[in-house]
C-alpha cells in the first residue's frame, strides 16, 4: 500500500498525487512490454520542458509519455489539459533528449490519463511537427 504524503489541510499534495499517477502508469505500460528509460527527464535551464516517462517499445521505438491525472472530467477531463504548449515544451525536451543517441530511433508520443475508471493509453496523441 502506498501512503501519500499529505499537506497542512490533511489532502495529498499535487506532487504525491503526480507521483502515484506516474507510478500507475509506468506499471500499466510495463504491463503491456514497454520499457522504462528514464523518468522525470528535465532539459536544464528555465523554462525546459519535462517528460514524465520515456519509455521503449519492444521494437526499439522510444515512447516519450506525459502521464495526466484527473479526479473530475470537467473542463474536457486529463488529457484535453495537454495544450499546444505543453505539446512544444514535450517535444523540444524530447529533442534534448536524444541528442545522446548515435542513431536517431523511431519515435512517438503518447499520453496515459489515469481517471476514475483506471489508466487510458493514447498512443501517438500528438506529433512533433
Amino acid at each position: 500500500m502506498q501512503f501519500l504524503k499529505k499537506d497542512t489541510t490533511g489532502q495529498a499534495s499535487t506532487k504525491a498525487r503526480g507521483d502515484a499517477g506516474e507510478d500507475e502508469a509506468l506499471a500499466y505500460l510495463q504491463e503491456r512490454g514497454l520499457r522504462l528509460l528514464q523518468r522525470n527527464y528535465r532539459t536544464p535551464g528555465r523554462g525546459g520542458g519535462e517528460i514524465d516517462l520515456v519509455m521503449q517499445t519492444p521494437d526499439g521505438t522510444v515512447v516519450f509519455v506525459e502521464v495526466r491525472k484527473r479526479s473530475r472530467s470537467d473542463h474536457g477531463g486529463a488529457a484535453a489539459s495537454i495544450g499546444f504548449h505543453k505539446q512544444r515544451r514535450i517535444v523540444l525536451a524530447a529533442q534534448h533528449y536524444l541528442l545522446k543517441w548515435r542513431r536517431l530511433p523511431p519515435t512517438r508520443f503518447d499520453v496515459v490519463t489515469i481517471e476514475a475508471s483506471g489508466p487510458h493509453w493514447l498512443q501517438a496523441a500528438f506529433d512533433a511537427a
